[in-house]
């Protein structure tokens, strides 16, 4: 039988063609659809990309560990602006995974580039669930920019469908790994890519300093014992180092690179990031025979005030383990002074941006909290602070900045 098509009948039929094709997208991949299905009925399009992904046999994602295949689509207003890409998921993060709204890590089959980003297989969805502004970490990753850290993830905001189910206002992220455009280390087993994580305190590339310090080493990424006793042995020489009275140039000579630590020092001090003492999230690389270089930066949703570090006032990365030691050197605490006088005006640049980031993403945050309506949620550990209206939360995290520069200000003159 020979089927006819005219003008009336070919789009009811391409129609039924693809609820066909959509039913049977994981029975043979050679008949994927040329789209993922998305409805925005309920929330319209705001002005952000949306990502669209569907879990093979749509299971649920609920663990760090466990590798889900998927397909992955970008869309805009109203079409496709990629093709359905292959990959897997698993959720990502410490806390966070166990949110409602969680966190995401995604690989990719192949490299592939988005929103500008230099190509990687490797892509992280961060939920600012504990976030009821949405901007800590986009704003924290700008303000690292603007001081010329050595790597700061790249970002964009992102509306994410996961198995037809909107699931609201994501960060897509690069993650920190060694790669050419990410944290770029050679692979010769004397270049580490370290973080301070007292969430994994076990593993085969985690070492224990001797005074307890987590160390878990994602490069190099296959690093033996005699690996990880080298990196073990500088640390521990290092912490008896600025145990006792130190030398302020054999400090800067053999053990940090000064200019990089005082800008990480003041990004997490300024932040007043409750994970920013030795505790997780903690990232540093080190060459052997080299010095210590503080960063990536990672990991802002619970600051600036947002848990348990309420008030403005008061110092709080000073006091960790290695912090506490240093600003005892009058060298050093000269050094982090001025170099917040020098920089004063970058840090206030973050306060006086944060509604032009809340204009970004106003329309996509307004369907954010139809799906999540947390804004005057305080009952859960993540949320500690109630607000009537997104407005308000973005007006309560510039007032704390504010109040935040006025009180280094004064103690810095």
């Amino acid at each position: 039988m020979i089927l006819h098509l005219n003008a009336k009948t070919i789009v009811p039929f391409l129609a039924v063609l693809c609820l066909i094709c959509t039913s049977c997208v994981w029975e043979n991949t050679e008949d994927n659809p040329a789209y993922l299905s998305l409805d925005d009925s309920e929330f319209p399009y705001a002005d952000l990309p949306r990502v669209v992904i569907e879990t093979e046999d749509f299971l649920n994602i609920r663990n760090a560990e466990t590798k889900i295949p998927a397909k992955l689509q970008i869309w805009g207003k109203d079409t496709p602006k990629s093709d359905v890409l292959e990959l897997t998921l698993k959720g990502h993060g410490n806390s966070s995974i166990g949110m409602s709204k969680y966190s995401l890590k995604l690989e990719f089959e192949k490299r592939q580039a988005f929103f500008d980003m230099p190509k990687d297989k490797d892509w992280v969805l961060i939920s600012n669930h504990a976030d009821k502004t949405l901007l800590r970490n986009y704003a924290t990753f700008k303000l690292a920019s603007w001081l010329n850290l050595n790597y700061v993830p790249r970002c964009e905001f992102v509306e994410l469908y996961l198995n037809r189910e909107y699931m609201g206002v994501y960060l897509w992220t690069e993650n920190i790994k060694t790669a050419k455009k990410r944290v770029n280390l050679i692979e010769d087993g004397i270049h580490y890519l370290v973080e301070v994580d007292t969430y994994h305190k076990n593993g085969q590339q985690v070492t224990i300093s001797k005074n307890g310090l987590p160390l878990r080493i994602h490069a190099p990424k296959t690093c033996n014992e005699p690996c990880q006793n080298t990196l073990k042995s500088f640390i521990d020489n290092w912490e008896d180092f600025i145990a006792k009275t130190f030398n302020y140039d054999t400090l800067i000579t053999q053990w940090i690179d000064i200019q990089d630590y005082t800008a990480y020092y003041w990004v997490e001090e300024f932040a007043k990031n409750i994970d920013s003492n030795l505790r997780t999230s903690v990232f540093f690389t080190w060459e052997k025979g080299g010095v210590i270089s503080m960063g990536p930066i990672w990991d802002f949703d619970l600051s600036y005030g947002s848990y348990k570090m309420y008030n403005p006032e008061e110092w709080y990365s000073r006091w960790g383990p290695w912090n506490k030691k240093l600003i005892e050197n009058a060298k050093f605490k000269r050094k982090i002074e001025n170099y917040w006088k020098e920089n004063r005006a970058l840090f206030l640049q973050l306060p006086d941006s944060l509604n032009s980031f809340r204009l970004k993403i106003q329309k996509a945050a307004n369907n954010n909290f139809k799906r999540w309506p947390i804004l005057e949620t305080t009952f859960l550990w993540e949320f500690n602070h109630s607000y009537s209206s997104h407005q308000e939360a973005v007006d309560s995290l510039e007032s704390w900045m504010r109040q935040r520069i006025n009180w280094i200000d004064n103690k810095i003159r």
